[in-house]
């Protein structure tokens, strides 16, 4: 019966969230960890809302989109190992040539990962020609990065040209060919399911029909009086097979 439950993904999501959802009243019950307890129900009450989205599949508009978005959260996953492969790959490039040894292992993720994964949307980074207004010289200001390596003239020591090539070419194959490449496979995704979308609906509500049908008709809290009549039926049905199975045996 669990691996029956667990096969589902909306009650993987409903266990995930209740989970959360406990840990984060626990949390919130002891003083020490009463903002802890809070981020933990913010996180709980997302995945909440997310499990909204399984009263679409009764639309016969909505529900084949969620099928939709399950493809393409999967389109996602395996495009983002070709992505992690340019970023990284100009991530690193970009700190080693602007930053001299950076120690702060916060602003090395930055700067390696979290600007480049930024420049792909359009936020160009001002320090990559060497100028920085708001920096740290050495790096001891912990709110600020490290200013790019200068000389005694407060000139960059690279050349300054090779960051703007290294950012045009990073910007040309991320924004134009893999962005473009990741919407070619959604709009692939789209077309697949869409050709199939009446038939996609009438299983969604089959299976969403027969879930409630084998559910109890009373709401929690009152539902454990149902689950109290199930077991007394058991328990009556095992003594009934039992007697059978005595009175079997003593006749042969």
């Amino acid at each position: 019966m669990a691996s029956l439950y667990f096969s589902d993904f909306w009650n993987k999501l409903d266990v995930c969230a209740i989970l959360i959802f406990i840990a984060g009243l626990i949390c919130r019950w002891i003083p020490s960890t009463l903002y802890p307890g809070r981020i933990i129900l913010s996180l709980a009450f997302i995945i909440f809302c997310l499990r909204l989205m399984h009263i679409f599949t009764v639309s016969k508009t909505l529900g084949p989109k969620i099928i939709i978005v399950k493809r393409m959260m999967k389109d996602v996953f395996f495009f983002l190992f070709l992505l992690a492969v340019w970023v990284v790959s100009f991530g690193v490039a970009k700190q080693a040539i602007l930053i001299h040894n950076e120690e702060r292992v916060d602003w090395i993720f930055r700067g390696v990962v979290y600007h480049s994964y930024l420049t792909i949307f359009g936020q160009i980074p001002s320090y990559i020609d060497g100028t920085e207004p708001r920096c740290s010289p050495n790096g001891t200001d912990p709110y600020k990065p490290k200013c790019p390596e200068s000389n005694k003239d407060k000139r960059p020591v690279f050349p300054e040209w090779l960051t703007v090539i290294l950012l045009c070419l990073y910007l040309l194959f991320t924004n134009i060919l893999l962005l473009n490449l990741l919407i070619a496979m959604f709009n692939y995704t789209f077309q697949q399911v869409q050709e199939h979308t009446d038939q996609i609906w009438k299983f969604q509500r089959h299976d969403l029909i027969e879930e409630y049908h084998g559910r109890p008709a009373a709401p929690p809290p009152f539902i454990l009086f149902n689950h109290l009549q199930l077991f007394v039926k058991r328990g009556n049905s095992a003594s009934r097979a039992t007697a059978v199975c005595s009175i079997a045996l003593a006749v042969a």
